[in-house]
């Protein structure tokens, strides 16, 4: 499933650039992540980058958007023979 980031959020912007599908973005108070782009950080790294850095745990897993690891190794297919 994609990842979700929640009100708790500080705006500390260390989150953005460590997401590998530019799935992070500014919303209007908060980052929020694109559910069609967030891999988890399947297929790039063993962990979510932006949970390893957020300082205030703010990013779980998303129970609207839910996915296998299949699916997410997919989704990263994708987006990678897209860029």
């Amino acid at each position: 499933m994609a990842l979700i980031i929640t009100d708790e959020c500080i705006n500390c912007d260390v989150c953005e650039p460590e997401c590998p599908n530019e799935a992070i973005y500014q919303g209007d108070s908060i980052y929020e992540i694109d559910p069609s782009r967030c891999t988890e950080c399947v297929g790039h790294f063993d962990e979510p980058q932006c949970q390893q850095v957020c300082p205030v745990d703010c990013i779980p897993l998303d129970p609207a958007h839910m996915e296998t690891e299949d699916q997410l190794m997919d989704k990263y297919e994708k987006l990678t023979t897209l860029s």
